[in-house]
């Protein structure tokens, strides 16, 4: 093979290397959409971006969209955003809705918005179109003790200008539960809900729930209003029932006192019996005393023995003739 062929080959090779590592480097096809669309980019801004590490198309891009929608948006703070990890993309999008809707917003609010961790797209969004939150069925008590169980439907609009630091939809629906309890609570009766669920609209928007929070609340609508259980009778029940227990055990205390008091006294008689079979048991004991020191004699000792089988003759003739003992008199 010539020489001079192979030469040319070897200079077409290292010009098809030398241009793929310039287009790499050097976007110029991104630079020349810019350029049609009016943007004013340079071919080194371009390359200072790749060698900052950052993608250019996600920085062009998003330029061109701006700058066709009237906004006055710099490449230095579309750059500095996506450096800082905001997704540049998005918050164009946001500001171009903004912008067409004629809501006032800021780049760098809208910045901000999106470092925060928020969906700042989506809050111009509900900014022009407000979103409806319902809340879970919240139940409370009248004071006649009838529970109600209400479900309310919040119709609620983003408010940019607190959107960072601002409390989210948790908040506002246990705001408004907190409302509709208070409301519901201070009512003599739940007649009164169910003739005018209005009142608990008025009583909560009335309150100013969207204090500190992301969002301005526009309306709170009840959607639906039941009656639930006797809450008061049920207490009441339970507390006659807890009564009813402590009078029990009242009473059952009573008793085993009772018969405690009961055996205490049986101990007492029989401690007493024994004490006079003990006394009886020292009369012979004295009778042989006095017999020994002479102060009772024989014929004395005779006739009390006389006396005394006389009148156990005597104790059970009458025992004999008792009617209450047997049924010969009958």
């Amino acid at each position: 093979m010539d020489t001079s062929l192979i030469s040319i080959f070897l200079l077409a090779a290292v010009a098809i290397i030398a241009l793929s590592v310039f287009f790499t480097f050097v976007p110029v096809m991104l630079w020349i959409s810019a350029l049609a669309s009016g943007v004013r980019i340079g071919i080194i801004t371009l390359v200072a971006m790749r060698l900052r590490r950052v993608i250019p198309s996600r920085i062009v891009n998003p330029m061109i969209k701006a700058t066709k929608a009237g906004l006055d948006l710099t490449i230095n703070q579309l750059e500095s955003h996506f450096l800082a990890g905001g997704n540049v993309d998005r918050v164009v999008n946001a500001l171009i809705a903004a912008h067409r809707a004629n809501i006032h917003l800021e780049f760098e609010r809208a910045a901000a918005i999106d470092l925060a961790g928020r969906d700042v797209l989506q809050a111009v969004q509900m900014s022009v179109n407000p979103r409806v939150i319902e809340t879970p069925v919240v139940s409370a008590v009248a004071k006649d003790g009838i529970e109600v169980k209400v479900i309310a439907r919040v119709t609620v609009r983003t408010n940019l200008d607190r959107l960072v630091g601002g409390a989210g939809e948790e908040t506002i629906i246990a705001r408004v539960g907190e409302g509709i309890v208070t409301t519901v609570g201070s009512s003599g009766s739940h007649k009164d809900v169910l003739e005018n669920p209005d009142m608990i609209s008025r009583t909560v928007l009335g309150k100013g729930l969207d204090a500190g929070t992301a969002f301005e609340i526009l309306s709170i609508d009840i959607a639906d209003v039941d009656v639930g259980k006797n809450i008061g009778a049920h207490l009441q029940t339970e507390q006659a029932e807890a009564d009813k227990r402590i009078a029990q055990a009242k009473a059952e205390e009573r008793r085993a006192m009772a018969v405690a008091q009961e055996q205490e006294m049986k101990a007492k008689v029989v401690e007493m019996k024994a004490k006079v079979v003990e006394a009886e048991s020292e009369v012979p004991l004295a009778m042989a005393e006095a017999l020994r020191e002479g102060k009772l004699g024989v014929m004395d000792y005779m006739n009390l023995k006389n006396i005394d089988a006389d009148t156990q003759m005597r104790s059970t003739l009458g025992k004999m003739n008792d009617p209450g003992k047997d049924g010969d008199n009958a």
